[in-house]
């Protein structure tokens, strides 16, 4: 199993602590103030929407790279290998 850069950055502590306190914030704003809630919802459905047409237009470009984005997936996990060793912090939510 290939492991994938972006997975290992997202679960990184600090910054799966920091997307944890995001996301809180977020969802205590949205219920706070309901017509900012309102507009968060029609831009949530905006960006779902055009997510999913961006992959499905992308598709056949990603098929076709699909090897050089698995030697750059490479290389950024050594390199993340790298930054994980010299930088002990990474290891620890954002309030420590």
């Amino acid at each position: 199993l290939q492991e994938n850069v972006l997975q290992r950055v997202l679960q990184l502590p600090v910054v799966s602590s920091t997307c944890q306190t995001l996301q809180r914030k977020y969802s205590s704003t949205k219920e706070s103030h309901p017509l900012m809630a309102s507009v968060c919802e029609v831009y949530e459905r905006g960006v779902q929407g055009a997510g999913a047409l961006a992959m499905w237009g992308m598709e056949p470009v990603v098929r076709r790279l699909e090897p050089q984005f698995a030697v750059a997936n490479n290389l950024a996990c050594r390199g993340l290998d790298h930054l994980e060793e010299k930088i002990p912090a990474l290891q620890y939510p954002v309030d420590k």
